[in-house]
């Protein structure tokens, strides 16, 4: 398992029932540290950390266990790439639960390994496992599409109500801005004598009254123009 950059990272994860257990022999962390350190040795995996989690049942998913959440956290963050338990139920007890677990680790692409040989990760030959993997594939292709329905909603939503939704949103959509664009509006109609105001001459008023630009900006002829040019096509 050595690499041809030095040897390959790997991490262990202790865990126990009960807090009478910890320093006990036959399910204590005293145990599972050797028999992980003896295996790691073995087959040249450099320990980098080890995380414990202390009175907490192998029935528990992944967000009841404060160390195994940052054993995660820290695989993602360090690229370590195998994780070592001393045995499969030191990881989960309920199957199911040892599945969403190894879900997640190889999310970030984290092989688990038993201190008795056997790859977690792998599976492949357990059809109880096998049929677990395809139900959450499914499960999670099934919330993916959920999301992208909802996301579509939420954008037909804003067309609907805006006009569009993809890109920087016109003027007078944000908050503060409808007062602005009805004066410039305002300042923009032909009154019954005379011409109407120039584009240049609206933004100087704009500028003269204070009303600023999405930006915090001064007015310009060229931005004043190109606002109500978008209003006349709708």
């Amino acid at each position: 398992m050595r690499g041809e950059r030095g040897p390959t990272l790997a991490v262990a994860y202790l865990r126990v029932s009960g807090k009478a257990q910890a320093g006990q022999d036959r399910d204590g962390f005293p145990r599972q540290r050797d028999a992980i350190a003896r295996f790691a040795a073995r087959h040249r995996l450099q320990l980098t950390r080890e995380y414990r989690d202390e009175g907490v049942s192998g029935t528990r998913d992944l967000q009841n266990r404060p160390a195994l959440a940052a054993l995660l956290a820290d695989v993602a963050a360090s690229g370590v790439s195998v994780v070592i338990v001393e045995r499969a139920d030191r990881l989960a007890r309920d199957l199911m639960v040892g599945e969403v677990i190894l879900r997640e680790l190889a999310k970030h692409g984290a092989r688990v390994l038993t201190a008795d040989g056997q790859d977690l990760s792998a599976g492949d030959g357990d059809p109880t496992r096998k049929l677990i993997r395809q139900v959450l594939a499914a499960v999670a292709e099934f919330e993916k599409s959920v999301l992208v329905a909802k996301l579509r909603a939420a954008r037909d939503r804003q067309r609907q109500k805006f006009g569009r939704c993809e890109g920087v949103r016109p003027f007078g959509t944000a908050p503060g801005e409808a007062a602005i664009l009805e004066r410039m509006r305002e300042l923009r109609r032909k009154p019954r004598k005379g011409e109407r105001l120039s584009f240049e001459r609206i933004a100087a008023r704009l500028n003269a009254e204070g009303l600023p630009t999405r930006k915090g900006g001064p007015w310009a002829k060229r931005t004043v123009a190109s606002i109500l040019a978008r209003e006349q096509v709708r």
